[in-house]
């Protein structure tokens, strides 16, 4: 465990001049999540919070939504390389009572570092399973363009492995002021959101309705999808959104905000929670 980088030897060419030397990378191997010891999903990541991985993972798919749905999750002896365990494959157990979805061929999923659950999800999946409205009924909140600004350089110091490799992406939690609550960094995006989710729903804290989800790269739909599923309000990201990540903004009533640099941001969807200044022109 606590393989998060890795040492490489490089040729490096810098101003004509050719040298080598060992450079530091990101780590990235396959997990195995499965679900009361069945197979259910493989994800490329970042080794490390590998439990909060697989919880977060089934909090977006719909099987968990707070503590006492889980009974406990395990690296699964059996999986050994050369007699040793690669803590490569874990195993979630769920508590007595809870639903345990149909696992079938056709429902085991393959997700990559890059792109989510690719093909499985849509709008209708989402709206069947979302456990909270985003209806500000019992938490509204509100943020100025001037917090969220802020929030981009606040995550980048605090990307520690980033640093070192140059080659994470990496999600945070803010209150509405624009403190930090929590941190992750992996290979995917994807990723690191789900060990965000899964820490707070190991912790209790679900749903995460009065905090706003960061992520370093684009606002795909998957990542919309996590933030509704775990009763995020507001996402922000530095890069553009899909097309699919707005419809599901606009359906779900999620804060979509892309291209969040600088004094600089797009807002797609929900822009009552923000206190914008009165708009001038426009097509």
């Amino acid at each position: 465990m606590g393989r998060v980088t890795e040492r490489r030897r490089v040729i490096r060419l810098r101003d004509g001049v050719v040298s080598t030397r060992p450079d530091t990378l990101v780590a990235e191997e396959p997990l195995e999540i499965r679900l009361n010891g069945r197979p259910l999903a493989i994800t490329m990541r970042t080794p490390g919070d590998d439990f909060a991985l697989a919880a977060g993972f089934l909090v977006s798919e719909g099987v968990l939504g707070s503590a006492d749905e889980l009974a406990n999750i395990v690296y699964c002896a059996g999986a050994t390389e050369d007699g040793s365990n690669t803590y490569n494959v874990v195993d979630v157990k769920l508590a007595p009572g809870v639903p345990v979805p149909d696992i079938t061929l056709e429902r085991n999923v393959y997700t990559t570092s890059s792109c989510g659950l690719c093909g499985k999800a849509s709008l209708d999946a989402v709206r069947t399973t979302a456990r909270w409205r985003l209806d500000d009924t019992h938490a509204p909140i509100r943020i100025t363009p001037e917090t969220l600004t802020a929030l981009p350089d606040r995550l980048r110091a605090a990307q520690r492995v980033f640093d070192r490799t140059g080659g994470l992406h990496a999600a945070a939690l803010f209150t509405p002021e624009g403190e930090l609550l929590d941190v992750r960094e992996d290979v995917g995006r994807h990723n690191a959101v789900d060990k965000l989710v899964g820490r707070a729903v190991q912790q209790g804290l679900l749903p995460l309705s009065g905090a706003v989800l960061l992520v370093s790269g684009r606002a795909s739909f998957e990542l919309a999808q996590k933030a509704v599923m775990a009763g995020i309000p507001v996402l922000a990201a530095v890069s553009a959104p899909s097309s699919l990540a707005v419809d599901l903004a606009d359906e779900a009533g999620l804060t979509l905000v892309g291209f969040l640099r600088g004094t600089s941001m797009n807002v797609y969807a929900g822009e009552h929670r923000l206190a914008l200044p009165t708009a001038v022109g426009g097509a």
